[in-house]
């Protein structure tokens, strides 16, 4: 069966690299082999390993015109197929001049999908730890904010965006990518959105969360108007990642600031009482971070601030 699978790769192969192939077949054979890849570990491995079979795809994404944009689609559907296998990440990412294919598309494609499919692709390759930095020194950090900033709303409905999103949270947990990210100015592009619906947002808190851990980061979300406001409605509308994320990074902003931890006890009157739903109905992670908030309040003394009722005041 094995060697039947491999016979099957390589006329595909051979279809669509020929010049007298009709586009018609080309792209039968471009979706066969994408179906092929989507389902087996092996036929990924069968198709990586052949001859000029990755340089095959790279050629017909490449050469896409506005007729061909499903040639286009079919071959980085391929290349993603790939990605899958954490084996092939590494030989991937160093392909030639597939980095730089990838970033072009996120700017420059009028196909939504093709997007789309660039974006998916390059969070794959990011998910293995080696590939985190050269996907930063080829610039990949600051086109996907870039990318981004091309959008009308971060949060909007655009196909790439949750995409893009993922791509460059993977990426962020590399310190380098980090002030990448903050420099190229993500931090006020993704808080000037944050007051989208709230089932939009989770990428968003995510990557600023990421952020957060570090210094430039929480610098540079620090330094946005109102920010601390933005976190405590996170708390209360968000979803679950988005509440997390929130709770993380209003935890970092106290630590920096004793006047942040103040602005959200005395300018919020539900505060007491999001952090004690967060404590009993959020997630565990959120729960421990409510556990942390709570601990931190006590410690700063501001029982002085509180009414009879046992709320703040100012």
């Amino acid at each position: 069966m094995a060697a039947q699978g491999t016979e099957i790769i390589a006329e595909l192969l051979q279809q669509i690299q020929s010049l007298d192939s009709p586009e018609g077949q080309t792209a039968a054979a471009l979706h066969s082999l994408s179906s092929l890849t989507k389902v087996s570990s092996h036929n990924r491995k069968h198709v990586a390993a052949a001859p000029g079979a990755v340089p095959l795809l790279l050629s017909l994404i490449s050469a896409a015109t506005p007729s061909s944009t499903h040639t286009q689609t079919l071959s980085l559907s391929i290349l993603f197929n790939l990605s899958l296998n954490t084996n092939l990440k590494l030989s991937l990412a160093q392909t030639p001049n597939l980095i730089t294919l990838l970033n072009s598309i996120l700017l420059s494609s009028k196909t939504p999908h093709a997007a789309k499919l660039a974006a998916s692709l390059l969070c794959s390759l990011a998910m293995l730890d080696k590939n985190k930095a050269p996907l930063g020194v080829a610039g990949t950090v600051e086109v996907i904010v870039e990318a981004l900033r091309c959008s009308t709303n971060v949060s909007s409905s655009s196909p790439a965006n949750h995409h893009l999103l993922s791509a460059l949270a993977e990426l962020l947990h590399f310190h380098g990518n980090c002030t990448l990210a903050v420099r190229a100015g993500v931090v006020p592009l993704l808080v000037g959105n944050l007051e989208s619906p709230p089932e939009e947002l989770a990428g968003s808190f995510t990557v600023l969360g990421l952020l957060a851990r570090f210094d430039e980061g929480i610098e540079a979300i620090m330094a946005v108007d109102g920010v601390v406001s933005l976190m405590v409605d996170g708390l209360r509308k968000g979803c679950t990642v988005s509440r997390e994320s929130a709770a993380e990074i209003l935890i970092k902003l106290f630590e920096e600031s004793g006047e942040c931890l103040k602005e959200a006890a005395l300018n919020h009157d539900e505060w007491s009482s999001l952090l004690a739903d967060l404590s009993v109905r959020g997630s565990a992670r959120a729960r421990e971070k409510a556990a942390v908030l709570m601990r931190m309040m006590m410690e700063n003394d501001l029982d002085g601030y509180l009414d009879m009722e046992g709320n703040y005041m100012d």
